[in-house]
């Protein structure tokens, strides 16, 4: 509800907005991936198969809420063209996938898993990156 004004200099840091983009969407009382969708997503991204790997995730994708649908449409639509650009800001899918992977994705209740819960949050964003189309189109 606060009063933005992005003519000030403290926005030109790209730094700062991306900062204030995952504390956004680390401060909501639910990630962008329901929690109720957390195993689902990571047991899809285990299938060793690539295209039943995809049309799984593609499948959930759709079942989300509307708005998380939405969201995470616009999201990563931006995200991918970021990582087109990777030549320039050194963002590839697998970086941006550790930068937004726990952030957009995490279990309700944290487990020993930690190490292995990141791998996997890491490449359910790197996929569905790399494979937007298939996922979104």
């Amino acid at each position: 509800e606060e009063k933005l004004n992005l003519d000030d200099s403290q926005w030109e840091d790209i730094h700062v907005v991306t900062g204030a983009l995952k504390m956004f969407f680390r401060e909501l009382p639910e990630p962008l991936f329901p929690y109720c969708f957390f195993e689902q997503f990571v047991e899809a991204i285990k299938i060793q198969d690539n295209a039943t790997r995809i049309k799984s995730i593609r499948d959930l994708v759709k079942k989300l809420p509307r708005p998380n649908y939405d969201t995470m449409k616009i999201l990563f639509e931006h995200l991918q063209k970021i990582a087109a650009k990777e030549s320039v800001n050194l963002m590839s899918t697998q970086s941006l996938g550790i930068v937004f992977g726990p952030t957009l994705l995490r279990p309700e209740k944290e487990t020993g898993n930690m190490a292995v819960h990141m791998l996997y949050q890491n490449q359910i964003v790197e996929l569905m990156l790399s494979e937007y189309s298939k996922i979104f189109g």
